[in-house]
């Protein structure tokens, strides 16, 4: 695989990579604030890693207080 190249992980592997239930992760899609995904036919979903870590480095806290005031602004 060269550096240019890809990889993009199917649900079962992102859910394993980030620790989750492959059910929280089609729980995320449906509601709408999950990690970015591609639908890549009817039934295969397909998640870019970097992206994944993006979107969770978007949701990380010092503490409670922080978490409330982005939610509220």
């Amino acid at each position: 695989m060269t550096a240019d190249t890809k990889r993009y992980l199917d649900e079962g592997a992102e859910a394993q990579r980030i620790e989750v239930s492959r059910r929280t992760l089609q729980r995320w899609r449906a509601e709408g604030n999950g990690p970015p995904y591609i639908r890549a036919g009817l039934r295969r979903i397909l998640y870019d890693p970097t992206k994944t870590d993006e979107w969770l480095a978007s949701r990380t806290f010092p503490h409670r207080a922080a978490e409330l005031a982005q939610r509220t602004a």
